[in-house]
């Protein structure tokens, strides 16, 4: 496969997994290496890319053998029970040597042999995952790309981050990159205690992390319950919001129409909704589009 740009700032780049580490029992973060990941360039903070798998029985995803930016419109033309599996994923971490990626998935319903049968197609990959499997991402070949969301604008004083199991590899991409001297309030949900991870910063942040094993209510109360009885910090915030879309847009409705942000001050993104699958919000995009 070649190196097909698409829109001048993305790539298809071949690469097989390097290594896996299980973060915890809702985690698991694979390494992706390959010689055509040193033209990837990634943003650093919630940079997203598409991750593109071998359906069940494939040794390797099948995508059209054509270069150009038709490659990816000739992948949707494709027979869906052939053509690779496609998922939006974000980059955890990228190293330029050797040339590597890092992305965590989440295991949603991989527990047992039973539950992974009815997971996701990612999922069920990523908790099978092993050195050698082959994938290929569509990412981007330059740092300063249109799949960068958290871009803090001047006069930010402080900034607010939400977000469930789904948003936090963003979301440590987002620690990384904040420097020294900036204010953050940041609440990340997620199932379990074990899944709490140590994120490092060089920012003045204060970290709540929001555990459901044992909470009451429905699966998305928590997040925006944990904000709307917070204290804030005076002065002008940025916000970004990633997760359940339901859960989502209450926490937007929240801080727009209740703590009075400025709604172009707040990034927000749905990265999945209870009841639907991917490709249920892939039709809806493209229907709405």
């Amino acid at each position: 496969m070649t190196n097909a740009t698409v829109a001048g700032q993305f790539r298809f780049f071949d690469a097989h997994v390097v290594r896996t580490e299980r973060l915890g029992p809702s985690m698991v973060r694979i390494t992706f290496g390959g010689e055509q990941l040193r033209g990837f360039a990634g943003g650093g903070r919630d940079q997203s890319f598409s991750l593109f798998l071998p359906q069940p029985g494939q040794s390797a995803p099948v995508l059209p053998d054509s270069e150009g930016e038709g490659r990816l419109a000739q992948w949707r033309a494709m027979d869906p029970a052939v053509r690779a599996v496609m998922r939006s994923y974000t980059v955890r971490e990228h190293r330029r040597e050797p040339a590597e990626v890092d992305v965590d998935f989440a295991l949603h319903g991989t527990e047992t042999r039973a539950a992974a049968a009815a997971a996701g197609p990612a999922a069920r990959w990523a908790s099978r995952a092993a050195r050698g499997d082959r994938a290929v991402l569509l990412g981007p070949a330059v740092e300063e790309n249109r799949s960068v969301g958290f871009r803090p604008p001047l006069g930010t004083d402080w900034v607010l981050i939400a977000a469930d199991e789904t948003a936090l590899p963003a979301v440590g991409g987002i620690m990384d990159w904040l420097p020294a001297g900036v204010r953050a309030k940041v609440w990340i949900e997620v199932p379990h205690a074990q899944d709490i991870q140590d994120l490092t910063t060089a920012a003045d942040a204060d970290i709540t992390w929001l555990v459901r094993d044992h909470a009451r209510g429905p699966r998305t109360c928590l997040l925006p319950d944990a904000v709307r009885t917070a204290v804030l910090p005076a002065g002008t915030p940025y916000a970004w919001i990633a997760g359940e879309s339901g859960a989502v847009k209450s926490l937007r409705r929240h801080l727009v129409g209740e703590r009075g942000f400025d709604r172009k001050k707040v990034h927000f993104s749905g990265y999945w909704r209870l009841g639907a699958s991917e490709e249920d919000l892939r039709a809806e995009a493209l229907a709405a589009a």
